[in-house]
């Protein structure tokens, strides 16, 4: 009996991924819900577990495939059911056996794998192998960027690199050859490297691959994997050996010449050009797009914090004794939010083709800075969740999206975003839309201020709120009101209590 393997639900805006690395070959033996595959979109990497025990038969979906929602990945065949996969075991006999003209040294191209319809090309992003180097059967052997994700090439036989036909930071398109490998030779039967592949030469002869998330850190934070020192296997550098490389002292990268029209051709030598990245292009493209689909606008206010931190301070040793959570400001918002999102649903709705669905629930999207970039988290139901477990749940994401461990899912289904760019010292900002949401509310830093209250001149601690808003679906008397009861929920919390 035979048990599909499929792509898991990936969100309402992602209808495709791209499958980044198989944890298992055909014929090995899976248990129920041990992680098959993984597949990386444009926003998070999603693993795949497996629904069955069994064996692992045919992979329909091979390593830099594109397939989207509900496409068959692999076939696990029942406990004990034979399997055509060949036994990795054959392979490793076959390198230690002797030389002769028959199948052993046989060339083997290693060809660009399919990177979807939509992708006509790719970039070479790293080699993690030399020519001269041995290889196993589905070791990776480089690293494509494309403007969706990284691909990872696996090595489609065992043997030895004998050339590198693409070099590092080589345009290919679907249908180009990277690499030849000679199937089943040895290391000392294979060619010297040759002048044809400069790049690879210089990649380290430790042969050691990264952890891929490691790769993907160093490349989004332009760290030189030399001056990074792994602490895995055999020195393999992890993602966190990333993070403490980045969180170091280090010198100033030296200055890369660029040949370019300037007034001062010293400057040149001055600048430093580091190529964006095929997912911050992306980022930038979609934030983009968002700007010129919405009609976007935005709405100012400000907000006398004096009750809220008044409140806070009151009561935030009492409530963190009681509920293990701290209590921030973070709460107070989201409180205030959806109590403001009932009075004004349009604010909580989002255009579908010609019709307009108002979202009779409050799933609160939270943007979180991570050493990756901005992520949103999505709290659900805040809208009927207390205090405590709004800053429950807002810490327990908040430390996962940190730490790279959000699901595709927990990032989908928001309906309204609140982003605190004041935790990084802004006074003022206009916040984008998150599609297909039509409202996002940006606070920032709390600051002392000269007001007038009741006639006279007070220090008070103010807070300048912006409202972004799709003003296809919003008025601005809406957008208006929305941010005045926020403000009026604020100023005075036992209004949030009595519900007004």
């Amino acid at each position: 009996m035979s048990t599909e393997v499929r792509v898991p639900t990936l969100g309402e805006s992602v209808s495709e991924a791209t499958v980044a690395t198989w944890f298992k070959k055909p014929g090995d033996t899976v248990s129920a819900d041990e992680m098959l595959c993984e597949l990386e979109t444009d926003k998070v990497t999603v693993e795949v577990p497996a629904p069955a025990a069994g064996t692992l038969g045919e992979i329909v979906a091979k390593e830099g495939d594109t397939v989207g929602v509900d496409a068959l990945l692999a076939m696990i065949e029942e406990a004990g059911a034979a399997t055509s996969a060949p036994k990795q075991d054959d392979t490793k006999s076959d390198a230690d056996a002797p030389k002769d003209t028959g199948s052993e040294g046989k060339p083997v191209d290693v060809m660009v794998p399919s990177l979807g319809e939509s992708v006509s090309e790719a970039t070479v992003a790293t080699w993690f192998k030399k020519v001269g180097d041995t290889v196993a059967a589905d070791e990776m052997l480089c690293e494509l960027e494309t403007d969706k994700v990284s691909v990872e090439v696996p090595s489609p036989t065992a043997g030895v690199l004998t050339e590198i036909v693409a070099a590092e930071g080589a345009t290919v398109d679907a249908s180009a050859k990277l690499a030849v490998i000679a199937e089943g030779a040895s290391a000392g039967s294979a060619p010297a490297a040759s002048s044809d592949a400069p790049k690879a030469e210089a990649q380290s002869g430790a042969g050691v691959k990264n952890a891929p998330s490691a790769d993907k850190a160093m490349a989004e934070k332009g760290i030189d994997p030399s001056s990074v020192s792994g602490t895995g296997r055999d020195g393999r550098i992890m993602k966190e050996d990333v993070a403490k490389a980045a969180s170091a002292p280090k010198a100033a990268p030296a200055p890369v010449s660029v040949s370019r029209g300037t007034s001062n051709p010293d400057d040149a030598s001055r600048e430093e050009r580091v190529k964006m990245t095929r997912l911050r292009a992306t980022i930038a493209k979609r934030l983009k797009d968002s700007q010129n689909t919405a009609a976007m606008l935005t709405t100012y206010n400000e907000v006398d914090m004096t009750e809220v931190m008044a409140l806070r301070s009151q009561y935030k040793d009492m409530f963190e004794k009681k509920h293990g959570a701290r209590l921030g400001f973070m709460s107070f918002f989201t409180k205030a939010c959806c109590h403001a999102l009932k009075e004004v649903p349009e604010v909580n709705a989002e255009i579908d083709g010609n019709e307009v669905v108002y979202k009779n629930f409050v799933h609160m999207g939270v943007a979180a800075g991570t050493p990756q970039g901005l992520v949103v988290p999505v709290i659900r139901d805040a809208d009927s969740m207390s205090f405590a477990e709004i800053e429950k749940s807002i810490a327990e994401k908040g430390k996962r999206a940190r730490d790279g461990k959000l699901s595709m899912a927990e990032m989908q289904g928001g309906t309204f975003t609140i982003s605190n760019g004041g935790v990084y010292g802004s006074l003022m900002s206009s916040p984008i839309l998150n599609p297909p949401q039509s409202g996002i509310l940006g606070m920032h830093k709390i600051q002392d201020r000269p007001m007038v209250i009741n006639g006279e001149i007070k220090i008070r601690p103010m807070m300048y709120l912006a409202l972004s808003y799709d003003h296809r679906i919003v008025d601005g008397k809406g957008a208006v009101t929305f941010l005045v009861r926020v403000k009026e929920a604020l100023e005075d919390p036992r209004r949030l209590l009595m519900d007004l």
